[in-house]
């Protein structure tokens, strides 16, 4: 049997609930669960030899399974669902989020962050895809290509040059008219220098880029929105959604743009005030527009009656698809999962490439097997990953030792000290090596008044030794199943080469 017809014909989360528990302190892999998705086919051949990897397929948290709740350590998301900092405090053992794609307004990131959860997006992939779209929509407008093809379509007969005009009215030659862009990121760089070859006059807005930029790019550069919007025959919108920009284009600045310029949206859909687009379409102050992205997705603009875009004239809307090829969908997934493969071999989260709330993380890295608060630590389920695979709370202090880093391994992510751990760490001492592990004449001793022990010493003084005397070496601890050791292959973080990322939001 074809094996990628298996492997996408897994059974679902709540199958795999009912059996026995796959990733339990008796199991090496942690548990990475794709959270709104039923495919996995893509990201399973990455991921397959260091984790365990299942889907949920759920709309809204109320719908993810309880084992992924307990026991995920990994989470993959589309954008279907939102999760909330009550919704983050759900997860046990999370310890990273990648959101696939490049957008992360539908995660609580700085809440997150201080649950140590590191939130990270795809930002390098389908730059070309929404570039071409956002001209294609463009053009659409100025061409009306999309009215006249469905004029056709219903059976209408154009006779005469009068039928042609009168149903072409609205057209507008491109040469020479003014492309206003608002975030000249990957996509909007990429829209302008194609919106260059087409003969429009381009100009942008964007406070956080250095001077000089649009001197490589050969644009004119503009330092207010206002002063874009006053100028431009066409506004495309290309930067991120924020608590800054919600409804960046409503009542107010759509009375600063020109009287009947043209509106594409392929960012987000939350920059756009949806009432006031729909009054400024049917007085015409606004020729046309299109989107491809809408505030409350999925969305469906002509049902329902909460919707104001419904009766809007010249009004063009795609479902929020201006990312997908089938190169870049893989693409994209592939970069998604190769960052949850960083995060399981290396250092949360400073092996990461993508993080988006580093800075509202507790000091300090963080190691995937330790968890944000300490009455969520049981140190008979959780263990550390190292080296490929789990090790038990003693074995990893003694292997910490081993490195000389004893201090970070018997500290939890938000600094907090673990008295089960170190006492573990101090048995451990004193059956590999004589009588420094236990308080004795070469160890650190026990701290007075029955607080947390403190730290045993270095493995240079750990042993009973003269001070000419050179310790002998430690015993290799057993690798468990599924690990390998990092010397006997390729590099793990580079399971797959990937293309130079740089950072826009779709």
């Amino acid at each position: 049997m074809d094996k990628r017809k298996m492997i996408t014909k897994r059974p679902r989360m709540d199958n795999l609930g009912r059996g026995p528990i796959t990733n339990g302190p008796m199991q090496t892999r942690p548990l990475v669960a794709l959270l709104d998705g039923r495919d996995c086919s893509i990201e399973m051949p990455i991921l397959k030899d260091v984790a365990t990897v299942a889907f949920c397929d759920a709309q809204s948290t109320s719908e993810i399974h309880e084992k992924v709740l307990n026991e995920a350590v990994g989470a993959l998301m589309w954008h279907t669902i939102i999760l909330t900092k009550e919704d983050l405090e759900k997860f046990k053992t999370l310890r990273i989020i990648v959101r696939i794609g490049s957008g992360v307004d539908n995660i609580d990131v700085k809440a997150a962050g201080e649950l140590g959860i590191a939130v990270c997006n795809v930002p390098g992939y389908g730059v070309e895809e929404v570039a071409d779209t956002t001209l294609c929509l463009i053009l659409n407008l100025y061409r009306r290509t999309y009215w006249l093809a469905n004029m056709v379509r219903e059976g209408k007969k154009f006779t005469g040059p009068e039928q042609v005009r009168e149903a072409a009215q609205g057209c507008a030659r491109i040469r020479g008219d003014t492309l206003g862009i608002v975030g000249l990121g990957r996509i909007g760089s990429a829209v302008a220098l194609r919106a260059k070859a087409f003969g429009f006059n381009v100009i942008f807005y964007d406070p956080y880029l250095p001077d000089g930029i649009e001197k490589s790019l050969g644009l004119t550069r503009v330092y207010t929105l206002q002063d874009l919007l006053f100028q431009s025959d066409c506004v495309s919108l290309h930067c991120t959604l924020n608590e800054h920009n919600h409804h960046l284009i409503n009542e107010f600045t759509i009375k600063q743009m020109r009287p009947g310029a043209f509106l594409v949206n392929t960012a987000r859909g939350g920059l756009v005030d949806d009432d006031a687009l729909a009054a400024a379409l049917k007085q015409g102050r606004i020729r046309a527009a299109a989107l491809d992205v809408h505030e409350n997705e999925p969305y469906n603009v002509f049902q329902g009656e909460q919707r104001p875009l419904k009766d809007a004239p010249n009004l063009l809307c795609t479902p929020h698809a201006a990312f997908y090829s089938d190169a870049s969908c893989t693409e994209l997934r592939e970069m998604a999962a190769s960052e949850i493969r960083r995060a399981i071999m290396g250092r949360i989260p400073d092996c990461l490439r993508n993080c988006v709330n580093k800075e509202y993380f507790p000091s300090g890295g963080v190691a995937v097997g330790y968890p944000v608060m300490g009455h969520k630590m049981d140190n008979s389920v959780k263990r550390e990953i190292h080296e490929g695979g789990y090790l038990s709370p003693s074995e990893s202090i003694a292997m910490a030792f081993k490195v000389g880093a004893a201090a970070a391994a018997a500290e939890g992510m938000n600094g907090g000290y673990y008295a089960a751990a170190a006492a573990a760490a101090a048995a451990a001492a004193a059956a590999g090596g004589g009588a420094g592990g236990g308080g004795g004449a070469g160890g650190g001793g026990g701290a007075p008044g029955g607080g947390p022990p403190a730290l045993p010493p270095p493995v240079q003084q750990a042993h009973s030794t003269t001070p000419h005397e050179v310790p002998p070496p430690r015993p290799e601890p057993p690798l468990p199943p599924h690990s390998l050791p990092l010397s006997s292959g390729p590099d793990p973080s580079n399971h797959h080469a990937q293309k130079p990322e740089s950072s826009e939001v779709h």
